[in-house]
């Protein structure tokens, strides 16, 4: 079983970065994929990345793809999304999760799901 929780995010201006950290409590961690997921208001929650037990394989979604990066440091616990040049489109809540099945890149996918941490982009 595992425990995440999110931080990291807040407002930042259009073109901006930001980056989340989820740290995550248990000591199989280096055992699970971890993604990242984000949700706006009145509109499901969609896939942002996810990153392989290892951290040697990786997968974004289109949306995201050359803005922000996935990572993750199994002796710490933690994986962080790097991103980058920002937009008022990227204003959501966003959620890590962690599974054993490989790379999932729906929310059907994750059993383990943090509180989130909201991301605010101004125009």
């Amino acid at each position: 079983q595992v425990q995440l929780v999110e931080s990291g995010g807040g407002l930042v201006q259009a073109g901006g970065s930001l980056r989340l950290s989820c740290a995550a409590s248990g000591r199989t961690f280096s055992a699970y994929t971890v993604g990242w997921f984000r949700q706006a208001p009145g509109k499901e929650r969609e896939f942002v990345a996810t990153i392989s037990r290892t951290g040697s394989s990786t997968i974004y979604a289109d949306a995201m793809k050359g803005r922000v990066t996935i990572s993750r440091d199994n002796a710490k616990n933690m994986v962080s999304l790097q991103m980058d040049s920002l937009k008022p489109e990227d204003t959501a809540l966003y959620h890590c999760a962690a599974d054993l099945h490989y790379l999932g890149t729906t929310t059907h996918e994750y059993g383990y799901w943090g509180q989130g941490t909201q991301v605010t982009v101004s125009s």
